[in-house]
């Protein structure tokens, strides 16, 4: 039995393809079905069910991927060990983060990354909370950027900052008038939100039936980005949700349509989450100092605030 081994069949689970597993492992897909058998025979038991379309391991292959994951990760210990008697961060780290934290946070972040550390390969996707967390336990990530709390025992949280919620209103809305709302305000007004499977869409739900569920009723249209809930509400009425951070793109005109909320106003906690056996600390910290350097101080207090779930 070889590491090389236990990296192809922690591939063939995490892609569930021979083929996408040998591409991610730059072999050909005859070399790694071959290594697959060999530790098949040595062991005398079948990994996966090659009847299936995609491939899925049996039973008793699922322990044996398990395990390997676990021998993977312990090995890599050693390189990180090395690294960490190293002045330089180099190597590869794979990030997710979510599509409403992205666009306001990252273009800063990599050219500052970038710039300090020429040595490090930065790989990055934009994911839903959901997948984010599956590619951390397959090992597809490093890392990921997204709305915590998750309650999610396999997964440390590193909190980094508090970013308050602000509602976006039409001028021809009754609440254009206020100067800040609360949640009972937002009962009769159509409410512009994000997709299924997005983590901010659930939380300006928690937000808005925070006392009655029947302001609901208007919830009706749904959308992918926070550019086109901003477009929706200029363009038709209503009113939406909008992270702090996402302010410094509007126009002036676009800004008097921002209302904040009465306190204790709520908010979403953003942390640097990782799998629990992570091990590339090094990486990880030049990354979240990074992330700390762009943002505003008063974000990095929880102070009186509601950090809505998720």
């Amino acid at each position: 039995m070889t590491l090389v081994q236990l990296e192809y069949i922690v591939a063939v689970d995490t892609y569930r393809s021979f083929v996408g597993a040998a591409e991610k492992c730059f072999v050909t897909q005859p070399t790694l079905s071959m290594q697959v058998q060999k530790l098949e025979e040595m062991l005398n038991v079948k990994i996966f069910d090659r009847s299936k379309q995609p491939v899925i391991p049996t039973e008793i292959g699922s322990q044996i991927i398990e395990q390997a994951r676990l021998i993977l990760q312990e090995s890599q210990k050693v390189k990180e060990i090395i690294s960490s008697q190293q002045q330089d961060i180099v190597g590869e780290l794979k990030v997710g983060i979510i599509p409403t934290v992205a666009p306001y946070l990252l273009p800063q972040v990599i050219a500052a990354m970038m710039e300090k550390y020429p040595e490090l390969k930065l790989l990055i996707w934009e994911y839903t909370t959901e997948d984010i967390i599956h590619h951390l336990k397959t090992g597809v990530l490093d890392c990921g950027i997204l709305a915590t709390p998750l309650g999610d025992n396999s997964i440390t949280e590193m909190p980094m900052y508090y970013e308050n919620f602000v509602t976006y209103i039409s001028k021809n809305s009754k609440l254009f008038k206020k100067k800040n709302i609360d949640a009972n305000d937002l009962e009769d007004e159509n409410i512009w939100l994000l997709n299924e499977g997005h983590c901010m869409r659930s939380q300006v739900l928690n937000i808005c039936r925070s006392t009655k569920d029947n302001r609901l009723q208007g919830l009706t249209y749904n959308t992918g980005s926070v550019e086109t809930l901003i477009r929706m509400v200029d363009m038709n009425n209503g009113a939406t949700l909008l992270p702090e951070l996402a302010l410094a793109e509007l126009t002036p005109k676009q800004l008097s349509k921002v209302r904040t909320f009465k306190s204790p106003e709520p908010v979403r906690e953003i942390s640097l989450v990782t799998h629990k056996n992570y091990i590339k600390k090094r990486m990880l910290n030049a990354l979240k100092e990074e992330i700390l350097a762009v943002i505003p101080k008063t974000m990095k207090q929880k102070k009186k605030k509601d950090i809505v779930g998720i």
